[in-house]
């Protein structure tokens, strides 16, 4: 291929990525003001406040906060051609990951434990629907880094291997970005 075919795919791609990226902010801030809405509709159920224990919020704020970092380390190693260290961040990207989402997915399954189920009223709907929004978008997140490792354990980066994986940094902080809003419109205003 010439360079200006490789140049139109490569600005296609990305076009697309930024596209896709704008697509979801809409969807975010659909369920950002559908929550907002529906917060004090809890049908006489419990609130927020009732409800959030933010100390452990806060770990799994950390946890997701820190696999944002790791990313951008792994992408500076991609950079300088360090494949081992760029597996090895990617990697605690994903235990991190990992570690946020079971934490998200404890929370749900106590809540709708102690029987506080989306069922219950609006409020829990919305919270349901925005939180869990955020915790499918980190699990589609955990497969796509799962095979951007699987594929650089045997190749090396090339302009396409890095225009990917600066793609996957890129919605990952978009998803911190998203759970910086959730942590502060959700839980903490939801205790005040």
């Amino acid at each position: 291929m010439s360079q200006v075919t490789t140049d139109l795919i490569h600005s296609k791609a990305t076009f697309g990525f930024w596209l896709y990226l704008m697509t979801d902010c809409l969807v975010f801030a659909t369920l950002f003001a559908t929550f907002s809405v529906l917060r004090g509709a809890t049908a006489g159920g419990p609130d927020g406040r009732e409800l959030f224990d933010v100390p452990f919020v806060f770990v799994e704020t950390m946890l997701l906060l820190t696999s944002s970092f790791t990313v951008g380390l792994g992408l500076l190693a991609a950079r300088r051609g360090h494949r081992r260290a760029l597996l090895t961040w990617f990697a605690l990207t994903g235990l991190l990951g990992v570690a946020f989402l079971g934490m998200e997915l404890y929370e749900f399954a106590h809540l709708v434990h102690e029987g506080h189920s989306w069922t219950r009223s609006a409020f829990l709907s919305s919270y349901f629907g925005l939180v869990g929004a955020h915790g499918l978008h980190i699990a589609v997140g955990l497969v796509w880094l799962a095979s951007l490792l699987l594929f650089h354990l045997k190749h090396a980066v090339d302009e396409r291997g890095m225009q990917r994986l600066v793609q996957f940094s890129l919605f990952w902080h978009f998803l911190d970005v998203i759970w910086v809003g959730i942590f502060t419109i959700v839980y903490l205003v939801g205790v005040l």
